[in-house]
């Protein structure tokens, strides 16, 4: 039987119990207290145990659990297929460290984010760490992972999406981008390096977040909300006419 997928850390378990996702088992600190959470285990119908801090360390992997930890089957990765209605993806090029991946999990999820996209190498994928990061996001976003980042560019133009990458040599701003304007899949790339070069040349258009500062770029994260949250401003915004 392969290994449980551990899903530590109070929110990330109380997520995950809401979301109706797979759980075989919700691991609470023996001492005692957690009783929300045991109560949403039990109304859920998933089996409670109650266990030693060490027992608690070895299911997480390390990860710091906050005395809970969930043991669920392997990640449930989605067909890139199943994102062809989507109205905003977030795309990633080889952001590496698993908490950036589960910040920008979170930043996804709270944005509306019908998924995310993962390259299969060069990248992070959902790990206990990164379900701890995500703060629960992972129980509700749909992830995909596929071999090809540009490959999936392309797939998903043919069913409708734009890709905007984020660069800082755009040649346009979030604010002015029309691109945002539909369903569209923002594509971030690796902290530092930015857009691979063959990314830069497949996406539809690159766009830049003006800044005033001297440091010379936003983190991945903070890059990812900024145009989120623009497309978010755009659908509540009443168009004029």
């Amino acid at each position: 039987m392969a290994a449980a997928h551990a899903i530590p850390g109070r929110r990330p378990v109380a997520e995950a119990l809401a979301s109706a996702r797979e759980i075989h088992a919700v691991l609470l600190d023996r001492k005692g207290g957690l009783g929300t959470l045991e109560g949403a285990a039990q109304a859920a119908g998933v089996a409670v145990r109650r266990v030693s801090r060490a027992e608690l360390d070895q299911a997480s992997g390390g990860v710091v659990h906050q005395g809970a930890v969930a043991l669920a089957p392997s990640f449930p990765y989605v067909d890139l297929r199943d994102l062809a209605q989507a109205r905003l993806l977030v795309v990633l090029d080889g952001v590496t460290d698993p908490q950036n991946l589960g910040g920008i999990a979170r930043t996804a999820e709270q944005a509306g984010a019908d998924g995310l996209v993962l390259p299969r190498r060069r990248s992070a994928h959902v790990t206990p760490a990164v379900e701890k990061a995500s703060a629960g996001a992972l129980s509700w976003l749909a992830v995909a992972v596929v071999a090809n980042i540009t490959r999936a560019l392309a797939t998903l133009g043919q069913a409708g999406i734009w890709s905007v990458g984020l660069d800082l040599h755009g040649e346009t701003s979030i604010w002015d981008c029309p691109l945002l304007d539909g369903p569209v899949a923002i594509v971030v790339g690796a902290e530092g390096a930015g857009l691979s070069r063959l990314v830069t040349e497949r996406v539809d258009a690159r766009a830049v977040i003006p800044t005033r500062g001297r440091v010379g770029s936003l983190n991945a994260g903070v890059a990812l909300a900024l145009a989120a949250f623009e497309v978010v401003r755009r659908a509540a915004t009443p168009r004029a006419g």
